[in-house]
């Protein structure tokens, strides 16, 4: 089936109407609800950064002095802003505008490392940038530059936006331990406790099953017989990494329950469900 473009191909044109591409009119000849799959990124996408902003901005209920709940949007937090108790690691930032979110260090790096991640990338490409919306349905664009510019070259920093997410996995994992905290100053479990510890478990399995942490853990390797620890670590990294989209998805769940939870606790709203202590 051949008819004439519905575009004038562009001199130089890489995209879907250039001269190497078939002369097809129709956006697709594909008789399926191809739209839904993108639509429900888009939606999930949108929920998640929605809530993240709103929350980000607000400053508050993000700290139970009682059972030592921080959540994940505030962590760390280094400001003399902060309230009492919150800030683990002390408070060398002066207090900041209400306007500026007091996570404000590790969420542009948290925001980027899952901008680059390979699997997001395919997510917002396709339902956001419609490049392409799915298999077999012509992009809007005429022209394709890949991730040659700005702002796409930043993708090519995904790497080393990893080493930045691992760190702050690091500072999640000693929240969920310092969670574990009674009423009375000693060893407690609560509910928020193990949503804590669920939530730093799941961004711990997303962080390692990043496409650059397993180049980073045997990408280099020519002999893996010669580098057995190493190789124990890419065999692990690999089984994660099967299960990256998922992971993606997960987390994004759990950091807005982990959130919501403490929040509500924070506010009065609902009380913690305590297990021990």
């Amino acid at each position: 089936m051949s008819a004439a473009p519905s575009k004038a191909p562009e001199s130089g044109a890489a995209g879907v109407f250039s001269r190497s591409r078939a002369a097809i009119a129709a956006k697709t000849l594909r008789t399926d609800r191809w739209w839904v799959p993108p639509l429900i990124t888009v939606l999930g996408l949108s929920v998640f950064v929605i809530y993240a902003t709103v929350r980000s901005f607000q400053n508050n209920w993000y700290w139970v002095e009682e059972y030592h709940y921080l959540t994940p949007f505030y962590s760390p937090c280094l400001s003399d802003a902060c309230v009492p108790g919150s800030s683990h690691f002390g408070t060398p930032i002066p207090k900041l505008p209400s306007w500026i979110p007091l996570g404000f260090l590790v969420l542009p790096f948290l925001l980027l490392f899952r901008l680059t991640c390979y699997y997001y990338r395919k997510a917002y490409y396709r339902s956001v940038w419609m490049s392409p919306p799915a298999c077999a349905v012509a992009e809007p664009h005429a022209k394709y530059t890949g991730e040659t510019r700005l702002p796409l070259i930043i993708q090519n920093a995904h790497r080393y936006f990893f080493y930045a997410a691992a760190l702050i996995a690091v500072i999640n994992t000693y929240d969920a331990a310092i969670s574990f905290h009674g009423a009375d100053g000693g060893f407690g479990i609560g509910l928020g406790s193990l949503i804590i510890t669920v939530n730093a478990t799941l961004l711990w399995a997303y962080t390692l099953s990043c496409h650059s942490c397993r180049h980073i853990a045997g990408g280099r390797l020519k002999h893996f017989s010669q580098h057995p620890v190493r190789y124990r670590f890419w065999t692990v990294v690999s089984k994660l990494n099967t299960r990256h989209m998922q992971l993606a998805w997960t987390t994004l769940g759990t950091l807005i329950l982990t959130d919501l939870y403490i929040a509500l606790v924070a506010a009065d709203k609902i009380s913690d469900l305590r297990i021990i202590g």
